[in-house]
């Protein structure tokens, strides 16, 4: 709710507002759970279901694709039936997910289930944030839309977390191990938890009042202030109501309409703000974080370190991003949003060309003891012919063993023999995507959601907030999609050197066009910056 900056904020009522949004936040530990469980699950399902490396994408960027078509209903949806509703919605579609994935019978199935899931992470990616920015006070509210962020990297953290634990358990000989065939099928249990947090969502809305905007927006205005009284005083809650009032009639007079559609987006007034939106939106996915969130052990194995290692590295990475968006939680309303981004931008920028580097420096050599680790079978003559070369990148060795070893050959076995022969300097490919990850993780990762939060005015930013949802999500989609055939077709090197272009075309224009917006209620954001 947008109290004055200068008003001192009532503490009860602030805590108040605090536990609610940290448990319509929990939709975000959904979201960061559900995306990055898959990480550990892809190695087991690609030999299980024998699946192409698009296949594999698929399994992967599947989900997204649902959470983009999901973004597209869910701003208009919230407006019409409310944002506590769809957020109840979400959280019966991640349990459905989490149940039908784990007993998943083949490769189709899998992918249905994890495209369920999609529609929860989709609504709840927009509508979570949208609520939190609704009832937080200005003085606050970075830090509260950002508990949303913080939970969708508490839930990606959970997921490295809880997938080691099962590959742990599942190299065990306990009889329970055997019984629940953790030991054979790892995956399931890995998909299967989310049902626990699931529930715990859906329960724990029924604790969460409407958005008193949303009511105020429908004309309920004694169901809003009831709502609003009880974090602040009556006449704090006359004078905002009061505002919100104010602020829907002007933009109702100004557009002769109730009803925002797509079009209400690219009129001139809101050029600035929706051109803002969009970039940003762009920004945050091409620069390759789910990349590294969903295929970490695949990353850290292509270093040469081993299955097991690649899970701890992987806990690790997740590790660096929660200790980093609680920085960004206690800083956003301190510094504010737009120094963030260009510190935390600027560091991706430095970590892609670094990672880059640390791949294009790497070389290909096989040698038979390498080889025999691997356990693959193969003709000793053809295989031999490969031993103690020196190969200059991943393509060169690539092409050398497929003319050995014939093309399918390569298909089933590439990326194990690949790994065996890869001689890198793994220390610096770990500083690079831990580098990465905390540059993301105190700047566009929580930023991006609060500025969505705050840029768009009243009557459209149900329709905005889903619109540059829409391409966020299909951005990720895409990237997600299409990352391992990047890595198999292109290389490590020339993948994460896109990335860094991309960063550093964004960091340019966060630099030269993002408008601060801290401190400020969301009603003095729009006359600011919705052009008459």
């Amino acid at each position: 709710m947008a109290a004055p900056v200068n008003e001192q904020p009532i503490s009860t009522g602030n805590y108040r507002l605090m536990l609610i949004a940290l448990i319509v936040a929990l939709g975000g530990l959904l979201m960061g759970f559900d995306a990055s469980v898959i990480s550990g699950v892809v190695g087991f399902i690609e030999t299980k279901f024998e699946l192409t490396k698009i296949q594999l994408g698929w399994s992967v960027s599947s989900l997204t694709l649902t959470s983009t078509l999901a973004m597209m209903v869910s701003g208009p949806l919230s407006n019409r039936i409310g944002r506590k509703k769809v957020l109840t919605y979400a959280a019966i579609l991640y349990a459905i997910s989490a149940i039908g994935s784990a007993l998943a019978p083949d490769f189709v199935s899998l992918v249905i289930f994890r495209m369920i899931g999609g529609f929860g992470v989709g609504a709840s990616l927009i509508i979570a944030p949208m609520y939190i920015a609704e009832i937080s006070p200005p003085e606050m509210r970075g830090r509260m839309v950002s508990f949303n962020q913080l939970n969708i990297v508490i839930g990606i953290s959970l997921a490295f977390f809880t997938n080691y634990l099962i590959l742990r358990y599942s190299q065990s000989d306990a009889a329970w191990v055997k019984k629940a065939h953790i030991d054979t099928e790892p995956w399931r249990w890995m998909l299967g938890l989310e049902t626990l947090p699931a529930v715990l969502y859906f329960f724990g809305l029924f604790l969460v009042p409407k958005s008193p905007r949303w009511l105020i927006l429908k004309g309920r205005f004694e169901e809003a202030k009831k709502i609003m009284t009880r974090f602040s005083n009556a006449e704090t809650a006359d004078r905002e109501m009061a505002e919100i009032r104010q602020s829907i009639e002007e933009e109702s007079k100004k557009e002769h309409s109730k009803q925002a559609g797509v079009a209400d987006l690219f009129k001139p007034a809101l050029r600035l703000v929706i051109t803002i939106g969009i970039v940003v939106a762009v920004l945050q996915q091409i620069t390759g974080i789910n990349s590294v969130f969903f295929y970490a052990p695949m990353i850290f194995e292509q270093s040469g370190i081993g299955t097991d290692a690649s899970f701890v590295q992987a806990i690790l990475v997740g590790i660096t991003n929660l200790v980093f968006t609680v920085l960004a939680i206690l800083f956003i309303d301190r510094f504010g949003r737009k120094p963030l981004l260009i510190v935390g931008v600027a560091g991706i920028v430095v970590s892609m060309f670094l990672l880059s580097y640390g791949f294009r420096a790497a070389e290909y050599s096989l040698s038979e003891a390498a080889f025999a680790k691997t356990g693959i079978t193969a003709d000793q003559a053809s295989i031999s012919a490969l031993y103690d070369h020196s190969y200059p990148d991943e393509q060169a060795f690539r092409e050398a063993a497929e003319q050995q070893l014939g093309t399918a050959f390569y298909s089933e076995h590439g990326s194990t023999l690949s790994n065996a022969a890869l001689h890198i300097n793994p220390v610096l490919i770990l500083i690079g995507i831990l580098g990465f990850v905390a540059s993301f993780a105190i700047s566009i990762g929580p930023v991006m959601w609060v500025l969505f939060s705050e840029l768009f005015p009243n009557r459209i930013r149900g329709l905005a907030i889903s619109f540059v949802g829409l391409i966020n999500s299909a951005v990720s989609f895409i990237v997600q999609l299409v990352f391992p055939w990047e890595l198999e077709k292109l290389g490590s090197a020339t993948t994460f050197f896109i990335y860094g272009v991309f960063a550093l075309l964004g960091f340019l224009f966060i630099w030269r066009y993002v408008p601060e917006t801290k401190g400020k209620s969301l009603e003095a954001l729009e006359k600011e910056l919705v052009r008459s």
